[in-house]
């Protein structure tokens, strides 16, 4: 059974991004275990399933809704799915736990599923009337609505700025501290846009889009977790093993870019007239795939998203 192209399972819908191209990726891979760090509903990881008989995969993610629809998507490959709720920077101690001690490909998808964004009692969604929640894990300690309602001005420009380039970052937060308390993400979405001048709105998206991406990843803690996880992922490649990430902004693809680079160079010494030693790891090309043009009418969430591959030359 195939589910890449949209994934459906009790109610949690999702198409995969880009499903076609990572599963062009590990096609070239060693027979082994596949690390899904963000498994979602299980599109991405039955379509790895489905086209290698010989892989396994481990499947994470923090979200409940999220593993008991993978659960579903991928029971028809029984014992080799093994799905854990964890957060993937928790992702070496949960393998140790599982028995894994070596990858032949991972792949982590930084995107907001469908029903995440859609159900608005879940408080992602800048369309969708609901609290201002925003975790992906239900049982985490902060939500949006501290960041809304408790951060400082200048804290909340900073996260704004820092989180989705928000280029009217001060504007917004001044407009939201204004009108405190918000209790919902319709609110607050009504007052983000009325803080962007008019010109600005009328491209681009949806005026909130940027303010509800930044909270979430406030929320979340996505850019500071991201770099410790993907490094711990790095380390259990295999030789000719291959990773891989999709972003879908700014912020978390120069994290991604900035960390792949780093250990793709070599360790001389400058100034060396010879290269003496060999890097670890290649960035596979294009260094930043897209989505096609067909898939990004079909499905415009996977119109900003990037694909970065990496490969492991020696252990």
């Amino acid at each position: 059974m195939s589910m890449s192209s949209f994934e459906s399972s009790g109610g949690f819908f999702h198409k995969p991004v880009m499903a076609t191209e990572v599963v062009a990726v590990v096609s070239a891979v060693p027979s082994g275990v596949v690390l899904d760090a963000t498994v979602g509903a299980g599109g991405h990881a039955s379509a790895i399933l489905e086209s290698r008989p010989d892989l396994d995969l481990v499947g994470l993610d923090q979200d409940p809704n999220a593993l008991d629809a993978a659960g579903r998507t991928l029971a028809p490959y029984g014992r080799r799915v093994s799905l854990h709720r964890t957060r993937f920077d928790r992702l070496g101690e949960t393998l140790d736990k599982a028995g894994v001690v070596s990858l032949v490909s991972f792949l982590f998808d930084l995107g907001v599923s469908s029903p995440q964004l859609d159900h608005g009692h879940r408080g992602f969604s800048y369309r969708n009337d609901g609290p201002l929640d925003m975790r992906m894990d239900p049982d985490g300690q902060l939500t949006a609505d501290e960041v809304v309602n408790g951060y400082q001005r200048s804290e909340l420009a900073l996260v704004l700025r820092r989180n989705a380039d928000e280029r009217f970052a001060t504007r917004i937060a001044d407009a939201i501290a204004a009108a405190r308390p918000l209790k919902t993400t319709t609110a607050l979405s009504a007052v983000v846009a009325g803080a962007i001048p008019a010109a600005a709105r009328r491209r681009g998206g949806h005026p909130a889009k940027r303010t509800f991406q930044a909270i979430r990843i406030e929320v979340n803690s996505e850019l500071t977790v991201l770099e410790p996880a993907i490094s711990q992922a790095l380390k259990l490649l295999c030789t000719g093993g291959r990773g891989m990430v999709l972003t879908y902004h700014s912020g978390e693809d120069r994290i991604v870019k900035n960390l792949f680079r780093s250990v793709s160079e070599t360790n001389d010494p400058q100034g060396m007239p010879v290269r003496v030693s060999k890097p670890e790891f290649t960035m596979l090309r294009p260094l930043a795939a897209r989505a096609d043009e067909r898939e990004r009418a079909e499905n415009p969430r996977s119109s900003g998203a990037r694909l970065r591959v990496i490969e492991r030359l020696a252990a």
